[in-house]
């Protein structure tokens, strides 16, 4: 969003300008733009949501949640709220979504991930710094009823969480009742340790992934893409060929780190945007994110 800031060794942080409390904050004007991209791809406007799931690594603020503003934006007449995951964000948010849909507490939603991971990372710091963007995603997910055009259909979601140190932010609302809470402090920006996460967070998200094909009789052999969490490559080739027994073919594990970077839940999520338009009726993929917490979200589609 701001490359001048981050370019200049005396700042490097963005320089983004104060907005007024009455003009559309940065995030929410990412969002409403990615948003309306998704409803126009689905042939559907405002008036066919019902609510608004704002799933992001870091809210620009803890309240009003971002959803309500962006669901106010875009005139959607419903419900909205803020999820944060880090970046399994996406997935956690497109289950959360599904589910709603399949019990009726919606007809559609609007799943959307503004990402302006350059603001909370420490450029000084080469364990976090080299390989991130800005960008946002949105997905629509609505009753398979009221579905016009060609679409995926969520065969099913799953999550898992499981408590790391390895990546942290420590900012918060009590930052400033701490001893030293007005002084500059590295842990209220990203850390993390590269080396444990790449060890730790591997195997958790392989059995993942191999646990729910399984679990819906679904064999690698039948998995045509996946559409991974865009950390880096070396991770993805580790996860595809663990999850296929062998190395994939480039169209089963698409990268798009050469062209967008790291970009936090929305990365998954910018691969399938790029690489599910060659899916032919009857096709399986599956979405998978990971990240802080630790966490894992999965979602596998069947194209209609």
């Amino acid at each position: 969003m701001d490359k001048a800031g981050i370019l200049n060794p005396e700042v490097m942080h963005p320089l983004l300008r104060q907005r007024r409390d009455e003009e559309p904050s940065i995030m929410a004007e990412m969002a409403v733009d990615s948003c309306l991209k998704a409803l126009k791809k689905a042939g559907k406007t405002a008036a066919d949501v019902d609510a608004v799931i704002v799933a992001a690594s870091n809210m620009e603020r803890a309240y009003p949640a971002m959803a309500i503003e962006v669901q106010d934006l875009l005139g959607v007449q419903g419900f909205g709220f803020d999820l944060n995951v880090a970046c399994s964000s996406a997935t956690f948010g497109i289950q959360a979504a599904a589910d709603m849909v399949r019990t009726g507490s919606a007809r559609a939603i609007l799943v959307v991930n503004p990402e302006i991971t350059s603001g909370h990372l420490e450029w000084t710091d080469r364990d976090c710094h080299f390989i991130f963007g800005d960008v946002s995603t949105a997905v629509l997910i609505e009753r398979k009823a009221d579905v016009t055009g060609a679409h995926f259909e969520i065969v099913s979601t799953r999550c898992l969480t499981k408590f790391s140190n390895n990546i942290r932010n420590n900012n918060g609302f009590l930052r400033r009742s701490r001893p030293d809470g007005t002084a500059p402090r590295r842990d209220m920006q990203f850390m993390q340790n590269g080396r444990k996460v790449f060890k730790e967070v591997l195997p958790l998200v392989v059995n993942h992934m191999l646990g729910h094909l399984d679990d819906e009789d679904i064999t690698p052999e039948n998995l045509r893409r996946m559409w991974l969490h865009q950390a880096n490559k070396a991770m993805n080739d580790f996860i595809g060929k663990k999850v296929l027994g062998r190395k994939p073919a480039a169209s089963e594990q698409p990268n798009i780190l050469q062209d967008y970077a790291n970009t936090s839940s929305a990365g998954s999520i910018i691969a399938f945007s790029k690489f599910s338009d060659d899916f032919k009726a009857g096709d399986i993929g599956m979405i998978c994110s990971f990240g802080a917490g630790y966490s894992v979200g999965s979602v596998i589609l069947r194209k209609c």
